[in-house]
């Protein structure tokens, strides 16, 4: 496998330990400070949110280690690992949480479980904890630019491989490792990373096992590493490394996770999802609402083509005929014409449109039925996530509406207010009262400043 070697004077992995242990919040710009806070604000938002689901209720059932931990929304404390496996859960649990343009990845549901984790068990300050929250995020962003899309070639979800080495970078910055510590917490936790593809076949909740057992596998990965665990140096870029296991079609360009460190914070790529659905599904709907503004019934609609890129096919259009009749609420997330369909006649694709019941609407999987997809060579996707659709109507008019970029992501980012407020409506959807929500949102838009972490388990309920 020809790649690009790594920088001179170690492994890879020693060379990004470095300088992870010498980064203080002081070396960190304040827009990156500011990603950090909302993806932490989002993310607790999304905890709530999911807290009363069956598969929370499974999830957290199924840990069977009690502790001083939190899994925020849930009244029984767990060990360190289990909070961590929870609130990874949790975050993505809903597929509303965040995500990176240009190299697609869940981000904040990986890392922030295992700082908040790894503080929480050792007590230790708030700052501490967002230093770990940023080298994680930014660990995320840089590794998956190394072979972007291979990882899923291969059959494995990158937030399930990719995440455990940034839960390592997460909670090993939180606990204050030093370089060689560090740097074996990702030879550690190469040997933790999985999670298949399967969940696509029958729309499982496996995907949303990937980011909570990445964030427990991070937190044991630097956990041992403390020890002095004997863990290979070369995880990264080694023979038999971790691209060379999980990506083995690519050419790993291994300068990403070293070029500019410092100065140019891929973590402020970070997109927030304003749909509880498959990212690059986001410009479609929108251009689907756009649509039903005009006036426009589903009756007269005789069929939509989507030009589209060809990298979305695989997860979001086929095989087709399952895509038109998603088996239930969580497989119609990553179902292209069901959540066009459902964004046209709600004019939204949030929590509420993706029940089993809602799933099995016949308006909406008669429209959904008569929604296609043709490759586009030129489409953008990963570089941009953008939505086109052609609609020809039964009295013959030809619509075409089209949406240039994501609507959270750089190009046009949901503002403060706009994630507050999100986090606000997901803590009602999960059965919290709005003072519970608004102490919650202040507590994370403070944690830099909290002197420790006792006050996370008011959040236990």
């Amino acid at each position: 496998m020809t790649a690009h070697p790594p920088p001179p004077g170690g492994a890879l992995a020693e060379t990004y330990a470095a300088w992870l242990c010498n980064l203080t919040l002081s070396d960190i710009p304040a827009a990156m400070q500011q990603v950090a806070t909302l993806d932490l604000i989002d993310a607790a938002g999304l905890c709530i949110a999911a807290r009363g689901e069956p598969y929370m209720a499974q999830a957290t059932a199924g840990w069977d280690t009690d502790g001083p931990c939190t899994a925020l929304g849930h009244t029984r404390r767990l060990d360190a690992a289990g909070a961590a496996f929870a609130n990874g859960i949790a975050i993505h649990g809903e597929d509303f949480d965040d995500t990176l343009e240009g190299a697609p990845i869940r981000v904040g549901a990986m890392t922030i479980p295992a700082a908040l984790a790894a503080a929480e068990r050792f007590n230790l300050p708030g700052e501490r904890a967002t230093l770990g929250i940023i080298a994680g995020l930014e660990t995320v962003c840089r590794l998956n630019h190394i072979a972007p899309g291979a990882i899923h070639r291969a059959g494995f979800h990158p937030v399930g491989v990719i995440g455990a080495l940034g839960a390592a970078a997460a909670a090993g910055k939180t606990l204050g490792l030093d370089a060689a510590q560090q740097a074996a917490a990702f030879g550690i936790a190469g040997s933790m990373a999985s999670g298949i593809l399967e969940y696509l076949s029958e729309g499982a909740w496996t995907k949303r096992l990937h980011p909570g057992w990445a964030a427990q596998s991070g937190l044991r990965a630097a956990l041992l590493a403390r020890t002095g665990f004997f863990a290979p140096r070369t995880v990264l870029d080694g023979a038999h490394g971790f691209f060379h296991a999980f990506a083995p079609t690519a050419t790993p360009d291994f300068t990403h996770l070293t070029r500019d460190l410092g100065q140019d914070w891929y973590a402020q790529r970070i997109a927030f999802k304003p749909y509880a659905c498959g990212t690059m599904i986001h410009p479609y709907i929108d251009c689907m609402i756009r649509l039903a503004a005009t006036g426009i019934r589903a009756d007269q609609i005789r069929a939509i083509t989507c030009p589209t890129g060809e990298g979305l096919v695989h997860r979001l259009w086929e095989p087709l005929p399952a895509k038109h009749r998603p088996p239930s609420g969580y497989a119609a997330k990553f179902s292209m014409p069901f959540c066009m369909a459902v964004g046209f006649f709600d004019g939204d694709a949030g929590l509420a449109q993706f029940t089993d019941a809602r799933a099995a609407d016949p308006a909406v999987l008669s429209l959904a039925a008569k929604i296609t997809y043709v490759i586009d060579p030129a489409n953008e996707y990963p570089r941009n996530y953008s939505g086109h659709i052609r609609v020809d109507t039964t009295d013959g008019r030809h619509i075409a509406l089209d949406q240039p970029h994501m609507r959270g992501g750089v190009r046009e980012p949901l503002t403060d207010s706009d994630i507050r407020a999100k986090a606000l409506a997901n803590c009602r959807h999960g059965g919290w009262s709005d003072a519970q929500a608004h102490r919650l949102i202040d507590w994370a838009a403070t944690l830099a400043t909290q002197p420790d972490m006792t006050s996370l388990s008011a959040f236990a309920s």
